[in-house]
């Protein structure tokens, strides 16, 4: 089916103490969204976003316009890059977009379609939506998701979608870095990729114990940047920054083990490639970070995004999607997600053999857009 892409600006006044992104008017937000519109009208619409944007052009999301499904993908103002990102403030953003869908464009039903790592911004809105409690951010700054008064979503889709950006990370964290100042000095013990380090198959006494490594560095990390913001606003510096790098952060052994969490996918590879490059390469997560971003985003115990925590607040319909070869996320996610959403009324799909992308998998993908098809139809 033939649709129109739309391109479309959502503003809207926002002050803040200091700027966190590059360029543009001081005191002005420019949500940038595409309305993907096939040539039927409908009263519902979903709406994909992901804290740093980008997936306009998705599969998944072109996929279902040619279904016929009215879709909306919403880019937060940190597209593209997460170095300073605010939670809190990504889903502003989203509410921003979900109240023009619904006021302007004339949609009388939303859905979330929370794709990867939009699965928890998705969560971490709806949450706000049906149970408002947050007045700040984890530094501290007040930031009023209470006083927005977001229009709760008539369902949430989990589709391929990992735990959140702060546990995923801690589970693909390499805790042989014992100390942040030496990152290239790793303890062999627990280094996956030394020559001389534990080979697979893993225990799970090793595995378990890997786990609490990671938590407990992720710990260290937070305790330093809490400290280090203590320092400055001591000194009278209340709105400046620190930024910093965290080396090893694709070190998952899932990767090298495919029996740890299996399903379908191929061993010694990740979503991003071969994960020994990638644990110390430019993309991985929180690569380059900030003092507010990482408590926002990356803390394992203060992001206000956490997936678990915010999908046992919100009672609403609930597709979730599992791809069964996905080298992002694996099954214990979804099972996790679906277990915290206890007040959900929860579809659960396999899509045996699919990865995470949808990559070379055409077949695969339309099953899942036609899942997600059939599944609002159920709705309305």
């Amino acid at each position: 089916m033939h649709y129109d892409r739309i391109p479309y600006l959502v503003l809207f006044s926002e002050q803040s103490a200091f700027k966190d992104t590059y360029g543009g008017e001081i005191g002005k937000v420019a949500v940038e969204c595409q309305l993907l519109r096939p040539g039927v009208p409908a009263d519902s619409v979903v709406i994909f976003s992901h804290p740093i944007g980008g997936g306009a052009y998705l599969p998944l999301v072109g996929a279902l316009a040619r279904l016929g499904v009215h879709t909306i993908y919403c880019n937060p103002r940190y597209r593209g890059n997460d170095t300073a990102l605010i939670m809190e403030r990504a889903v502003m953003d989203l509410g921003a977009c979900v109240r023009d869908a619904k006021e302007r464009l004339g949609y009388a039903r939303v859905y979330l379609g929370g794709w990867s790592g939009g699965g928890s911004l998705s969560m971490f809105y709806q949450a706000e939506a049906q149970d408002p409690r947050v007045t700040h951010t984890p530094a501290g700054d007040p930031y009023d998701l209470t006083a927005a008064q977001f229009i709760p979503a008539d369902g949430v889709m989990l589709l391929a979608a990992h735990l959140s950006r702060n546990l995923t990370l801690t589970e693909w964290m390499d805790p042989s870095i014992e100390d942040e100042a030496k990152p290239w000095d790793r303890n062999p013990a627990w280094n996956l990729y030394a020559p001389d380090g534990p080979k697979p198959p893993y225990s799970a006494e090793f595995v378990a114990e890997y786990r609490q490594r990671q938590i407990a560095r992720n710990r260290r990390i937070t305790a330093w940047v809490k400290d280090q913001l203590a320092e400055l606003k001591a000194a009278g510096h209340d709105n400046l920054e620190r930024c910093f790098t965290v080396q090893g952060t694709m070190a998952d052994p899932r990767w090298l083990d495919p029996t740890v969490d299996p399903n379908e996918r191929q061993p010694n590879h990740c979503m991003l490639g071969d994960p020994f490059v990638v644990n110390d390469g430019p993309v991985g997560l929180a690569r380059f970070t900030t003092l507010r971003s990482w408590l926002s985003q990356w803390s394992y115990d203060d992001s206000q995004a956490d997936g678990l925590k915010c999908a046992a607040r919100i009672a609403c319909p609930m597709l979730v999607i599992e791809n069964g070869a996905d080298d992002a996320c694996t099954p214990s996610h979804a099972a996790r997600l679906m277990a915290a959403a206890s007040k959900c009324e929860i579809d659960h799909h396999l899509i045996a053999g699919a990865n995470h992308y949808y990559f070379g998998q055409p077949d695969l993908q339309a099953q899942a857009a036609a899942r997600v098809r059939d599944w609002i139809a159920a709705q309305g």
